[in-house]
């Protein structure tokens, strides 16, 4: 998924929808069985068909399994770009359920608007930023996509969304499945350069930060 929105930046809605489904899907699922991903971002979803239409969450190597129905965590693993502002900002436990919630939304404002909605080259700035969780949403997005966006990206944790709810919005349900796109369209697809800030350079950033401060 990474790579793809590497590539094309911004992803039409329908199409964003069908991928984003997927993902909830898959966290939706995790999260029934007990488990808390942590370390949740675009990389950990993988196409498995060459037209880019199914995906799969890969690797449970940071999955956090839960005893009970208690999903309290105080670790402080994450990837910086998608961190939630209640693992900065307190020494306390944290929902280890909602923060995934939290890395969803900043995977999907990514997905429609081609770049994070947090972004500094200074990982202190970049955390005050998350902090504060004030963002700009992308301009000619619905009013759906902008309302899913605004209830993962919540500062409060207990007012997102859970993964489950995510599946039952109005965004994803009104977004039918677009038609494979043919391959010549993947091609040309693959030949875009994005413009501006590259999502590379910033996640390279981020795995630096993320070593130091995460561990």
């Amino acid at each position: 998924m990474h790579s793809l929105v590497r590539r094309r930046r911004r992803l039409p809605e329908p199409e964003a929808a069908a991928l984003f489904r997927q993902m909830a899907a898959a966290v939706a699922h995790c999260h029934q069985h007990g488990l808390v991903l942590r370390d949740l971002k675009l990389r950990r979803f993988v196409f498995t068909d060459r037209e880019r239409t199914k995906l799969v969450l890969e690797n449970l190597e940071d999955a956090c399994v839960l005893t009970g129905p208690d999903d309290s965590l105080w670790d402080k693993h994450a990837c910086p770009a998608y961190v939630g502002p209640e693992i900065l900002s307190s020494r306390a436990s944290y929902s280890g359920k909602a923060a995934d919630v939290w890395s969803l939304g900043v995977a999907l404002f990514t997905m429609l608007a081609g770049r994070y909605p947090f972004q500094d080259s200074e990982p202190a700035l970049l955390f005050g930023k998350i902090r504060r969780g004030a963002f700009a949403l992308p301009e000619g997005l619905s009013a759906p996509g902008r309302c899913l966006v605004r209830c993962l990206l919540r500062r409060e944790p207990a007012e997102r969304l859970t993964a489950a709810g995510i599946l039952l919005h109005p965004w994803l349900r009104d977004n039918p499945i677009p038609s494979a796109p043919s391959r010549s369209h993947l091609w040309a697809a693959d030949q875009v350069v994005p413009e501006g800030p590259r999502l590379e350079e910033a996640e390279e950033e981020e795995g630096e930060a993320d070593a130091g401060l995460y561990g």
